[in-house]
């Protein structure tokens, strides 16, 4: 009977004692898994890149005193280009503002057969040309839409020949300036590279030009009027590290 006893007291004894060991545990602590880190690319810095692609420059030519005065006819002076460019952009939001200086070698030529001076060929030839513009830019991620407009400058050829294409008339070379405006569509890649395609408008205006014979002596003078509508690629590499900040 005492054994009995003994035992049924052990057995209230631990039970009142297990409600008090099971307090004492701590709770196991909720921890909060960390939030989703999104990158999103800088377009930041300063860059350096190649471009190439294909131009092409309407000319108007009008013969003016002391000459013969009516318009001459017009040509396309059509070709490829390539080149440079270097800039700096810095990024606030979604907003990307920038500057750059562009420098292309360019082969663009084209003729007509004069209207006024029968048995004449007037020649066109854009042998390079530069821009200095400014640029407003909307960043979606790695892609940024831009506009762009500034100053323009060609270099540029002109020439009469006769109709076997002996030359009768040069200016020699000249360089004229005017402004330009422009878009375009650039894709980064990678951290520091981006590939795009831009188009740009380049308004030259009016500019009058006397030509002399090879040998000596004036040949005639025009007004000559010019527009370029460029088309490129570009490649272009972005300085100050890898270009991608988190939030």
């Amino acid at each position: 009977m005492k054994k009995v006893l003994l035992v049924t007291a052990s057995l209230i004894a631990l039970g009142a004692a297990a409600p008090a060991v099971a307090a004492d545990l701590a709770a196991r602590p909720y921890t909060k898994a960390p939030p989703m880190v999104a990158a999103v690319y800088d377009w930041t810095g300063f860059y350096i890149g190649a471009n190439g692609g294909w131009g092409s420059s309407r000319n108007e030519w009008d013969s003016v005193p002391p000459a013969f005065v009516g318009p001459e006819g017009s040509h396309d002076a059509t070709g490829g280009t390539v080149g440079g460019q270097v800039g700096y952009r810095w990024q606030a939001g979604t907003w990307v503002f920038g500057v750059e200086a562009q420098g292309n070698w360019a082969d663009l030529s084209g003729s007509n057969l004069s209207q006024v001076f029968l048995g004449s060929r007037n020649h066109t030839n854009v042998d390079a040309f530069g821009l200095f513009t400014g640029q407003v830019g909307y960043a979606v991620n790695n892609v940024l839409l831009y506009v762009k407009g500034g100053a323009a400058v060609t270099s540029n050829e002109y020439r009469i020949s006769n109709l076997a294409g002996a030359t009768i008339g040069v200016t020699g070379d000249d360089t004229r300036w005017g402004a330009t405006v422009g878009a375009g569509l650039e894709y980064a890649f990678a951290p520091n590279w981006s590939v795009g395609v831009e188009y740009n408008h380049l308004f030259m205006q009016d500019r009058t030009y006397t030509f002399t014979a090879p040998g000596g002596g004036v040949v005639g003078t025009d007004r000559i009027s010019q527009d370029v509508d460029l088309v490129t690629a570009r490649l272009n590499y972005k300085f100050g590290g890898p270009g991608v900040t988190r939030y």
